[in-house]
């Protein structure tokens, strides 16, 4: 009789077994019918070929009318996931990129790149996480005045820019970070910026910070109170101090 019983289970176990597979087997069918696999082809082709990111803008005008791109994203990303490369998004752009724990394989030896000075990182700090700012915010924040070089510096590293001119006496011009920026540290968006409990993990904060303090949610979008910024003339150059100085601190 248990011999009866056990030969009911193990056939009812095999049922649902095959059950599931016949279930998975026809989730993969619809999946493959709704995913074009020349489409998929051809988009793989395309990020590998591209030397700069890709948005899905450009992708799609690359892709025939009809491509599910963002399921063809998806899929990319789950069958590079475990592979050398992945593909990542970066500034809202795709690439492929070295799986970073195989980065080991391609460093080189090369000449040392001049540092920032520590007040160019707080500064950096500052406008990522304050833009759009003013130079005189910044001052403020810091709590000393700002070198006249510091930006520039910035600027000239291709991490921070000017993004446009706040609506209030003096028009000061207000700074932001790049699409530079973004690619150096792998952030998708500036509100990817790492947050209290990972300032926290990463030992820049104190486990119970100071009473009221909160983590700026900086945005690249223009501000209520700030125009777009027109490329005037009289913007400042590299290297030299900004014109608008005056108009900032007055």
């Amino acid at each position: 009789m248990n011999r009866v019983v056990r030969l009911v289970e193990v056939a009812e176990v095999e049922e649902v077994i095959e059950d599931n597979v016949a279930a998975r087997n026809e989730q993969d069918a619809v999946t493959a019918e709704a995913l074009n696999a020349e489409h998929l082809r051809m988009a793989e082709a395309i990020l590998f070929a591209a030397s700069q990111p890709l948005d899905k803008k450009a992708l799609a005008t690359s892709l025939p009318d009809g491509a599910n791109l963002d399921a063809i994203l998806i899929e990319l990303q789950s069958i590079y996931e475990q592979r050398g490369v992945n593909l990542v998004c970066i500034a809202e752009k795709w690439q492929f990129r070295t799986a970073p724990d195989l980065a080991f394989l391609l460093r080189k030896e090369q000449p040392e790149q001049k540092r920032l000075s520590r007040a160019a990182i707080e500064t950096l700090a500052i406008v990522a996480y304050h833009q759009p700012v003013t130079r005189a915010e910044i001052e403020d924040i810091r709590g000393v005045m700002l070198s006249k070089g510091t930006i520039d510096a910035l600027m000239e590293v291709g991490w921070v820019k000017i993004r446009g001119r706040k609506r209030t006496p003096g028009r000061p011009v207000t700074y932001g970070t790049t699409e530079a920026f973004l690619v150096h540290f792998g952030l998708e968006n500036v509100s990817h910026l790492p947050g209290t409990d990972e300032l926290k993990a990463a030992g820049f904060l104190d486990a119970i910070p100071p009473s009221g303090f909160d983590v700026p949610n900086p945005t690249d979008q223009l501000a209520p109170d700030e125009d777009p910024y027109e490329g005037e003339e009289d913007a400042p150059a590299t290297g030299s101090a900004d014109p608008h100085d005056a108009g900032e601190l007055g």
